[in-house]
Order: structure tokens, then sequence, then C-alpha cells
């Protein structure tokens, strides 16, 4: 039998996402950020549902995330490489599988000139969050114009679009349609945050990312989504331990008299975060149950003192009934950690 530690990812929840974003887009097109596996939902089977529901434009890290999506998605879908390309190895797979890379440094030009490059380009502009971007916009533009490559349009990033009222956001929201407006070129702005946040400026393009698995972009205004990952383990024992007993690694946790407690095949292995321990919950049969101890590599150990639960059951630590945002908030990390961390020995249940 197969350790009991899967991810159950729910296809119609990311059916309803979808279209919940698309209600929000109004005219703007839609770009799904599928990158890092999905956010480690699944690569193929994601990008294969949101293909169904009409999204045509898909953004990935890099060229060979990208030559794994063309596999699985049509010939008319277009493709974004989000990081653009590193070597000229990359320019040949963008070249040979008709992706779409962001240029932000004259020397990726160099390098698709020399792959034969024939498709089109988006220009990556830093507005204010520091990172990747070109320095100067208007010459990059005239070297690829030079180049012959067509110019899908100018592409920013939000650095504070989880808070919405950061005045960072507007600041970087008008530099950047002063751009597009100076450059005659459409746009791509917005992510999850900035399509939450409702603002009036959508541009020619939305990037979703974290909405699309169902996490909330700001907790605070929820949107309506609904959790496509539930990542659970099963009991696999049920201890009757006496007053005083130590439980898990460094002895962390005392039992204060006789308890009932559970050991579940989920641990730091398979993605549940470590500072979990003694301070987070699971979910079984409808209620919480504390964790124990610090969470093992491999098991995790909750408190279960008279509730019928029996060895077999189970136990969900993010999904429906907790929401990652809540599993974050616990551990001081991000939704966005919790699902890319999810190991691959976890089994991945796809449920239509």
């Amino acid at each position: 039998m197969t350790r009991p530690a899967r991810a159950v990812i729910h296809l119609d929840h990311l059916r309803q996402n979808f279209h919940r974003i698309r209600s929000l887009a109004g005219e703007a097109e839609i770009m799904a950020v599928v990158k890092a596996n999905a956010y480690g939902h699944g690569l193929t089977e994601i990008a294969r549902v949101l293909a169904e529901e009409g999204c045509r434009h898909f953004g990935v890290t890099d060229a060979s995330e990208g030559q794994a999506l063309r596999q699985t998605l049509a010939h008319a879908a277009d493709i974004t490489l989000l990081s653009g390309i590193f070597d000229l190895k990359d320019a040949r797979l963008a070249s040979a599988h008709r992706l779409t890379p962001i240029i932000y440094d004259e020397r990726q030009l160099d390098c698709l000139k020399h792959a034969g490059f024939p498709g089109s380009v988006w220009l990556k502009v830093d507005t204010g969050m520091g990172r990747l971007g070109a320095s100067q916009p208007e010459k990059l533009l005239k070297s690829c114009e030079r180049a012959g490559f067509r110019i899908r349009g100018l592409l920013s990033h939000l650095a504070c679009a989880e808070e919405p009222d950061h005045p960072l956001n507007r600041r970087q929201i008008d530099r950047f349609s002063s751009l597009c407006t100076r450059l005659g070129l459409p746009g791509s702005l917005l992510n999850s945050a900035g399509l939450s946040k409702g603002y009036a400026e959508r541009f020619s393009c939305v990037r979703p990312g974290i909405a699309l698995y169902g996490s909330e972009p700001i907790p605070s205004r929820p949107i309506g989504l609904k959790p496509v990952m539930q990542l659970q383990g099963r009991i696999i024992q049920i201890r009757h331990l006496p007053a005083d007993h130590p439980i898990s690694y460094g002895a962390t946790f005392h039992t204060p008299a006789p308890m009932r407690v559970g050991v579940v095949s989920l641990g730091y292995g398979d993605g549940l975060p470590r500072q979990l321990s003694n301070r987070g919950e699971a979910f079984i049969q409808g209620r919480r149950y504390p964790i124990l101890g610090r969470v093992c590599m491999d098991y995790t150990i909750i408190r279960l003192d008279d509730a019928l639960v029996e060895a077999g059951d189970w136990v969900e630590f993010w999904g429906p009934n907790v929401t990652a945002n809540e599993v974050a908030r616990q551990a001081g990390t991000i939704a966005y950690e919790l699902f890319t961390g999810v190991a691959g020995r976890v089994q991945r249940i796809i449920r239509e």
C-alpha cells in the first residue's frame, strides 16, 4: 500500500475560481500563472482544466516549464516565460515550442537572435519593486524592434498588492500607466491581490496565480474563492498515554493527564511546516484537534481525547475546513510557500 499522505485536488473548485476571476477581470485577458508545477497542484491537470474553461494564456517561470506545458496545451495557447530566458539553450526551446519570453536585458535579445526566434516578447519594466526590469525601456524597445521581434506589451509587478492601502500600489499603477501611454503599448500589471482590490486600471492582461488555487489574496477582503488543494494524512495508530508522558522530539510537550492521541502519516518531509509544532490544528469529522509536540519528518501527533476518531481516519491539515492562509499565519509564512512546498512523495488525488 502507498503511504497514506495525499493532496486532494478539487478541479470543480478550480473551475469556479477561474470564472470568479473572469468576472473581476472585465475586458482584460487572463494569463493564468501555473509556474512551479501550478503552485504544487500539478501542472498537467490544472492547465488542462483551465484550457477547457477558455483560458488561452498561461505564465510559467522558464523555458523548461514552458516546454513541459506545451506538451499538455493545444498549439493555440500562449505560454509566457515570466523569468525570460537565461541562455542560448532557453532561446532555442522558446523557438521550438512557440514560447513568449519576457525581456529585461539586451543580452537576452542576442540569444534569441542566434536561435532564430520567430515569436513575440513582453518587455519587463520595474515600477517600484526593485526586482527584474529594464533600466531603459525605451532603448530596449528600439532594440527589439530593430531585431524584428513583435512586442506583446509591457509587463510589471506590484510589490505590495496584498496591502491594499499601501501608497506604493497607486504610485506603481500611475507609473506603469504613464509608461504604457508614452510607449504606445498594452500592459499587464495586476496579480491576484490587485484584482481582489478592484483597481479600475486592469490594462490589457491580468495575471492571477494564488487566487486560481483558492487562497484569498487579501484575507480581509474575500472574493468568494474555494480551496483547490486539501492536504491530508491518515491516523495510523491511536495511543493511550499516561500523565506526564513526553511527546515527540525534544519532549517539548508532556501530557497533563492520561491522554488519547493519534499518530498521523504526514510531517515536514511532506510539506507540513515544522513551525506548527505545539500550535497548529488538524481537522477530522467536523472538529479541530491540536498538534502535540514537534512535527516529525513523517508523522504528526494530535490530541484526540474521547473523540469518535479511529485509526484509518483521514486528517485535514489545510483545505476546505482549515484554510491555507490560517495555517500560513500560524507557521509564519504564506500560502504560496505551503502549496509549493508539498513534497513529490505526497500523492496528488484528482477529483472532478
